[in-house]
């Protein structure tokens, strides 16, 4: 079989196609080339289209779920899968012959690590301690894809309710001639994932900086950690985001010194476990103005077509490739920054307000100008953890965490009415607290050739 078929796979169960070949080593496969030895398989781990982030092949699209982002050109009605994507459409294409928008990537990828999880065992070369550190990176890989398919598809986490609301099929086979599974309970993919990473953690390499896009142990706990957090499991959270750190050569980026000289997000210093989109996304006027004047984010990663007074809709973009080119990939993967967001949160959480200070000034002091910096103080909790959250909002804007974010905190009741506005300032779409529009619907593709798959609301 065409080792290109393999990648591909999965997205002919689900009901599509991509067009196009992806890459093994950038170059095209010609003729008959099959996965034998261990070389083989490491070299399939390195396939460019793993390093992309979510949505990486809509350019990002994923962003516009969230209540940051801005469309101010919307048609109305809405006719484009971004448009519908922004209003939160039931679906976001009825195009047979579109491929499933995030479903269908998601589950190419879990092909790919599929793949290399089914015949590592059977290939020629290598060690035993080879074959089972691509073994683990595979489990890893694959259970960051199913994080993130678990967070679009099921509800969110709920402990109460978790054995019982669905998620999505839970598929470790790659071929596609075979049934596909019934969608698994939320309960039962979380505990997928977590077991997963916990078996491969043994055997993945203790250090990535070589390439970020590969795992390693402190990989392994910063997903744990990211895991967690969604499933607001804050003990776990905190405590895997700090074996992250302790594990990991990653460290944040001092905005006041001088920046990294290449843009390639697998050798940048504050990732852990890289994935990468990207950045170019339209925010609203509402997420700009609650930057502080001295925060040095906005012009390093947000270009102003109004001089930065944030009065016209459309004049400002996330574009970091225009104002800072160092920084124009965004890590749609795990950081250090969001590793010292969750400790912070979580501390807060707990009332540990020292340790949530500590960790929140350790981000701040590397993205405010140091002359007029002043570390944030308080010892109301509510206090902390709000500026906190803001500052969440702030260094994660758009790397697809700020929906998931919505979702966790609606179950708190802290997430209002968002509306979405046309170009001129009519409201065409509202998401209300608890809507069941904080799901997203099976894609009509995969259900055309599922039709025994149970449908969300």
């Amino acid at each position: 079989m065409k080792l290109y078929k393999y990648t591909l796979g999965l997205l002919i169960l689900c009901c599509m196609v991509l067009a196009g070949c992806n890459k093994f080593l950038d170059v095209k496969p010609k003729g008959k080339t099959l996965l034998t030895t261990v070389t083989h398989y490491d070299q399939w781990l390195n396939d460019p289209s793993l390093g992309y982030g979510i949505s990486a092949l809509s350019s990002g699209v994923f962003n516009y779920l969230a209540d940051n982002a801005d469309y101010a050109s919307i048609s109305n009605p809405p006719t484009q899968p971004a448009e519908f994507v922004y209003t939160w459409g039931k679906q976001f294409s009825v195009d047979i012959n579109a491929s499933p928008l995030f479903w269908g990537e998601h589950y190419a990828k879990i092909n790919q690590f599929n793949t290399v999880l089914i015949g590592i065992d059977q290939a020629t070369g290598g060690t035993s301690s080879q074959k089972a550190g691509l073994k683990a990176e595979a489990l890893l890989g694959r259970a960051l894809e199913y994080f993130y398919l678990v967070n679009e598809y099921g509800k969110p986490y709920d402990a109460a309710t978790a054995s019982k609301d669905l998620a999505v099929p839970f598929v470790t086979s790659n071929d596609v001639t075979q049934t596909v599974p019934p969608r698994s309970t939320i309960a039962e993919l979380y505990k997928h994932i977590i077991d997963d990473i916990n078996s491969a953690i043994p055997n993945l390499p203790l250090d990535n900086s070589a390439n970020r896009f590969r795992g390693s142990t402190a990989s392994a706990y910063s997903v744990l950690a990211r895991v967690y957090f969604y499933a607001r499991d804050y003990t776990n959270a905190r405590k895997n985001a700090e074996l992250a750190l302790a594990n990991s050569k990653a460290v944040m980026i001092n905005f006041n010194g001088t920046l990294p000289a290449s843009s390639l997000t697998s050798i940048q210093p504050d990732v852990i476990y890289g994935r990468y989109i990207l950045g170019n996304m339209p925010p609203t006027l509402d997420f700009m103005r609650s930057f502080s004047t001295n925060d040095l984010r906005v012009k390093k990663l947000y270009y102003s077509g109004d001089g930065y007074s944030f009065t016209i809709r459309g004049a400002t973009l996330f574009f970091p490739a225009y104002t800072t080119p160092a920084l124009q990939n965004v890590n749609t993967g795990t950081s250090v920054q969001e590793m010292k967001l969750i400790i912070a949160e979580s501390a807060a959480r707990s009332n540990d307000l020292s340790v949530a200070l500590q960790q929140l000034d350790g981000i701040r002091k590397t993205r405010f100008a140091t002359a007029s910096y002043v570390p944030y103080q308080s010892n109301v909790q509510e206090d902390v953890l709000q500026e906190i959250l803001k500052e969440r909002s702030h260094e994660l804007p758009f790397c697809g965490l700020r929906w998931f974010d919505m979702r966790r905190l609606d179950k708190e009741n802290r997430m209002g009415t968002v509306n979405r506005y046309d170009a001129n300032g009519n409201i065409v779409a509202t998401l209300p607290p608890h809507s069941d529009r904080y799901t997203l619907q099976i894609p009509f593709q995969v259900l055309s050739f599922n039709p025994g798959m149970q449908q969300n609301p």
